[in-house]
């Protein structure tokens, strides 16, 4: 049983940066795609930046100002937010997929199997 606990979440201005924690347990092998998504109110789910091995994809509007990464035991998920928006206000998700891509699971939230359960992110201005 695969199980993913976020950490790092909170409050920060315009310009700031947080960093987000993932914690996974179980049968997490290197080669899963691992991601980070996030879903604010009234919108839906969407792909921030995905990792498989050395391949990592990212959202366009992140691009440059996040970036995803694994400790070397490959146990913990990170993602070190910089320069944050108000835009990038959500819950924020820690996912994995067995068989997807890291292009796939960005795209498609729906391709990753295993989420925890969420963690919030929210940039003032």
């Amino acid at each position: 049983q695969v199980q993913l606990v976020e950490s790092g979440g909170g409050s920060v201005q315009t310009g700031g940066s947080l960093t987000l924690s993932c914690a996974a347990s179980g049968y997490i092998y290197s080669s899963y795609c691992m991601g980070w998504f996030r879903q604010a109110p009234g919108k839906e789910r969407e792909g921030v930046a995905t990792l498989r091995k050395s391949e990592t994809q990212y959202r366009d509007s992140v691009q440059g100002r996040f970036t995803i990464s694994t400790d070397s035991a490959e146990t913990t998920l990170y993602l070190q937010m910089n320069n944050l928006e108000p835009g990038d206000s959500a819950m924020y998700f820690c996912a994995a997929g067995r068989n997807t891509s890291p292009r796939a699971g960005l795209n498609a939230p729906g391709n990753m199997e295993y989420w925890g359960k969420g963690i919030l992110v929210t940039v003032s201005s």
